[in-house]
């Protein structure tokens, strides 16, 4: 599998390492109230579709940077690839926003 970096162009998938779930960015507020069942949903319920699927990937044997995979699962084809910076910087400011 190629993954293409958005800084450094198209890198072998050896390079990273798969961390799972890219919705583990929208980390839940620890001042909440259901502060205690946001986080054991966080930590120990994900899903695992088949199909198109956003996942973490950790650039391990590069720049480590954290990238935000848009693969589908049962083909492997990779959609799209965003930096997890910016992905969590656009939910933020969507956040926000609201």
């Amino acid at each position: 599998m190629i993954i293409n970096h958005p800084l450094l162009g198209p890198r072998d998938a050896q390079e990273f390492t798969y961390l799972g779930d890219a919705t583990l960015i929208n980390r839940p507020d620890w001042q909440s109230e259901n502060a205690l069942n946001a986080f054991h949903d966080y930590l120990y319920l994900r899903d695992n579709p088949a199909g198109e699927h956003r996942e973490l990937w950790y650039h391990e044997q590069g720049d480590r940077s954290w990238l935000v995979v848009t693969r589908n699962t049962m083909t492997h084809e990779i959609l799209n690839v965003e930096l997890a910076h910016d992905v969590a910087k656009a939910a933020a400011a969507e956040r926000s926003a609201q």
